[in-house]
């Protein structure tokens, strides 16, 4: 029976996931395959180690070269994390001819473009179905799937750690800090969390399915993103008042001719299918213009469902070798997103030209006439209001008060937002939290 040879660099959480994988379901794996997959060399820092997993000490090595410089490995596997050295170990096991499997989303979001045309050059695979919602089939849906759609809209809640806490705040009206030790404590939260909390996680992940979607290669740095650490109870308590829950949402959608991509907590209604992602899990839903509207929900991190993710890849490509075929990425992002002859390109949106609904939190003095001043600045800027709660709490010199406006754009927000701050009748900063429920606007001049 023929063989395939796989290096893996990395035993860490997912490794050990992928090397539990392997060994136990290898009969499953070599029957539906038709050849065997065989773990030859795993590169790790430290041999010496404690592991998560039992491994031959033969296959052990400090060295990546070990790894890179063997002719007989024709695929390799990058679960190390972070950007360099993984960055350069893809490059260099690409540019030896090796089929890459990564599950590094730090990498793909910020280097992307130039690995996978790199790969397209030298005729190789990149499987990285681990990199965006774990065990979730998000990558390869897109790929596939979804392949005969112009995609118009994808929201996901694809952080797990920003979930858990948003829940449990929800269900149990505990401030931010108390739940995030809580998450540290249960080993979903890093002892540094500022990945998770402050959105860059989530916004890493957007950048590969914006890419992946719409053909446009999207920046960190051009990822509006904001975290979850000013959420408060209260917050929480008057979002449930208007029967919306606050999620930490990831979005990329086609308006117009035109792509928004973002990251924040967002109010979502109740009966919204994401609204309901309770804990660690993730959901991504995507509507394209044949399918209509999709959901994929699941655990989006943990040992067996990323290397769930990560062996599927190996098999995928597995497949590809015995065939003697490869399908390099760039050729189905092509048709996917705006590229190409027949497609117009997408303008990427400024934070400025945003347009949802928003919840206005202000705090005021209690006396008359602060709403008609605080609704006369928004009425300059042509921001309507929807709903409104007003509710007496102590200190009685402050209360707040609480806006739901109609779909107004970002820029005229936050210039009203700048004038009521400053007024002598507001006590503390606005607090602004998004509300996406498919109201849209016009533009204007």
């Amino acid at each position: 029976m023929k063989e395939i040879k796989v290096g893996l660099i990395g035993l860490g959480t997912v490794g050990s996931g992928v090397v539990k994988v392997l060994e136990r379901n290898r009969n499953l794996i070599t029957s539906r395959l038709g050849a065997r997959i065989k773990l030859s060399k795993i590169a790790v820092r430290n041999i010496s180690a404690p592991r998560k997993v039992d491994v031959d000490a033969s296959l052990l090595t400090s060295k990546v070269r070990d790894i890179l410089e063997d002719p007989e490995i024709k695929i390799v596997i990058e679960v190390m994390g972070g950007y360099e050295p993984a960055k350069s170990f893809i490059i260099s096991a690409i540019k030896a001819g090796k089929h890459i499997v990564t599950a590094n989303k730090a990498v793909l979001a910020e280097s992307g473009g130039e690995i996978f045309r790199m790969a397209e050059e030298m005729g190789v695979d990149i499987g990285f179905e681990a990199s965006v919602g774990g065990g979730i089939p998000i990558i390869r849906s897109i790929r596939e799937g979804f392949v005969a759609n112009h995609i118009e809209e994808i929201f996901g809640i694809i952080n797990g750690t920003a979930n858990y806490i948003l829940t449990e705040m929800t269900e149990k009206t505990e401030d931010f800090h108390v739940v995030l030790r809580k998450a540290q404590e249960l080993g979903l939260a890093e002892a540094d969390p500022s990945l998770d909390i402050d959105g860059i996680d989530a916004a890493s992940k957007i950048a590969i399915l914006t890419y992946l979607a719409f053909g446009v290669e999207v920046k960190l740095d051009q990822i509006y993103t904001e975290g979850i650490s000013h959420i408060t109870p209260m917050d929480i308590e008057y979002a449930g008042n208007f029967n919306y829950k606050i999620k930490l949402l990831a979005i990329a959608k086609k308006i117009q001719g035109a792509l928004e991509v973002r990251v924040h907590p967002t109010m979502l209604a109740y009966d919204n299918p994401l609204a309901k992602v309770e804990g660690a899990f993730n959901a991504i839903y995507v509507k394209g213009d044949a399918v209509g509207p999709c959901l994929l929900y699941g655990k989006g991190a943990g040992m067996m469902p990323t290397a769930s993710a990560v062996v599927g890849d190996v098999i995928e490509i597995s497949r590809n070798i015995l065939k003697g075929s490869h399908n390099p990425v760039p050729l189905w992002i092509k048709p996917l997103g705006g590229g190409g002859q027949d497609y117009a390109p997408l303008h990427l949106k400024e934070p400025d030209e945003f347009s949802s609904r928003y919840y206005l939190r202000f705090t005021v003095v209690d006396r008359p006439g602060v709403l008609s001043k605080i609704s006369g600045i928004l009425g300059n800027y042509n921001i309507s209001i929807s709903s409104l709660i007003q509710k007496e709490r102590h200190p009685v010199d402050s209360v707040p008060v609480v806006i739901l406006t109609h779909t107004a754009f970002e820029r005229d927000v936050k210039k009203a937002i700048s004038e009521i701050d400053i007024l002598p009748i507001v006590k503390g900063k606005t607090v602004l939290i998004r509300v996406e429920d498919g109201e849209e606007v016009e533009a204007r001049d």
